[in-house]
């Protein structure tokens, strides 16, 4: 017979089902990806559609179509007609664009 020291059991593969600790740059917390050179403007939003969209006459005269941002819809934040907003557009098609900020 074999004493206590000598049993080795072994139940599973042996793979821990976490990811090693060298996978997540400091302390376990990954880095936001920077936005991929986006156009930050502002306006006022016109014409509310369906499907959260809004028509936004940008200060520099020209209409975007626009979605509200997840965090906004997250948070509730509500928009109308005449709000000030803060939109970004990107380079590849400068006719749609996210409100990511409603001004006061």
């Amino acid at each position: 017979m074999a004493g206590r020291s000598q049993i080795a059991l072994h139940f599973g593969f042996g793979r821990c089902w976490r990811a090693p600790t060298g996978a997540h740059p400091a302390g376990g917390q990954t880095l936001p990806k920077p936005k991929e050179d986006a156009i930050v403007l502002e306006g006022t939003v016109t014409e509310s559609l369906p499907n959260a969209m809004f028509r936004v006459e940008l200060e520099n005269g020209h209409y975007v179509l626009a979605h509200i941002s997840g965090k906004m819809r997250m948070h509730y934040i509500r928009i109308l007609p005449g709000d000030r907003v803060q939109v970004e557009v990107t380079p590849y098609d400068l006719q749609r664009g996210r409100i990511t900020y409603r001004y006061k």
